[in-house]
């Protein structure tokens, strides 16, 4: 997830995957959390119905696709959605919940599900995310972090991808942020291995209320359409007026490899950790 909340310690069938609650230490604090994560798993469902017939396996769980090497603090929830429209009417409509567990070290569990259009065929995935930081990021450093990801096609009930990342970070300064990904990805489709790579920078005001993202990412390899293999990026901007919640509007260029232009607008509702 691309976690814009810097400082901070920033569903339905599958809740229990997304937020366990074994080993929280007690039954109140327990049921406590489940009842954040049953908010976050309620949020989602209204998001995706929002979203309606309206993603791809390679997406990081967010609108932005280069992942940061920060994982929040257990307890917390999230939930991304976001609407992408290209110039060649493909559609890609998302929401991607998620929870940060203690399972001995904070993980983050989510699952992006996904509405797609491309070249006028509808397609419907999940795409289950498990993130770990290694190294915790810090001014000046480089953290570290690894995340793994499976995709499924819901129509025809296949696994159709496979990645696995490694994401690093190195805050500049309190306001300036550069993220590097690098990672290999198994397209089950047809059958091929690539490289996957990814450099974005955040570029936020002093009281986190605007925030400036860019992005280039792609994949590198062999691809019958070249436009699959070329770079592909992003810029957006984030108006963040509350801590809870935010809304980018996203400008991108060949996003699913299709060398069209398209506009994406993107929410984020949070969900504080349960007080101890």
């Amino acid at each position: 997830m691309h976690n814009h909340g810097w400082y901070r310690p920033s569903i339905p069938s599958s809740l229990m995957p997304i937020c366990p609650i074994g080993g929280l230490g007690g039954r109140a604090h327990s049921m406590t959390y489940l009842a954040v994560c049953l908010r976050a798993g309620a949020a989602a469902m209204c998001v995706a119905a929002a979203l309606g017939s309206s993603g791809r396996a390679e997406a990081a769980g967010a609108a932005y696709q280069v992942d940061t090497a920060e994982v929040s603090e257990p307890g917390s929830c999230k939930v991304e959605s976001w609407a992408s429209s290209a110039s060649n009417r493909d559609v890609i409509a998302s929401v991607s919940p998620a929870c940060v567990v203690d399972v001995g070290r904070p993980v983050e569990f989510s699952a992006q599900f996904s509405r797609t259009r491309a070249d006028g065929e509808w397609g419907t995935s999940a795409s289950p995310k498990v993130k770990t930081n290694i190294v915790p990021t810090a001014i000046g450093s480089w953290g570290f972090a690894i995340s793994a990801i499976a995709s499924y096609d819901l129509l025809t009930k296949e696994n159709t991808a496979v990645l696995v990342t490694i994401p690093a970070t190195l805050r500049v300064s309190n306001v300036v942020r550069i993220n590097l990904n690098a990672g290999w990805q198994l397209d089950r489709t047809v059958n091929r291995n690539y490289f996957t790579y990814g450099a974005g920078f955040d570029w936020r005001t002093p009281d986190n209320i605007w925030t400036l993202t860019g992005e280039v990412f792609g994949q590198a390899g062999y691809a019958e359409d070249r436009g699959v293999v070329e770079p592909r990026f992003q810029l957006g901007l984030r108006y963040r007026p509350v801590d809870q919640f935010n809304i980018d509007l996203i400008y991108g260029r060949n996003l699913a490899g299709e060398r069209a232009n398209w506009i994406t607008l993107a929410t984020v509702m949070r969900f504080k950790p349960a007080e101890k």
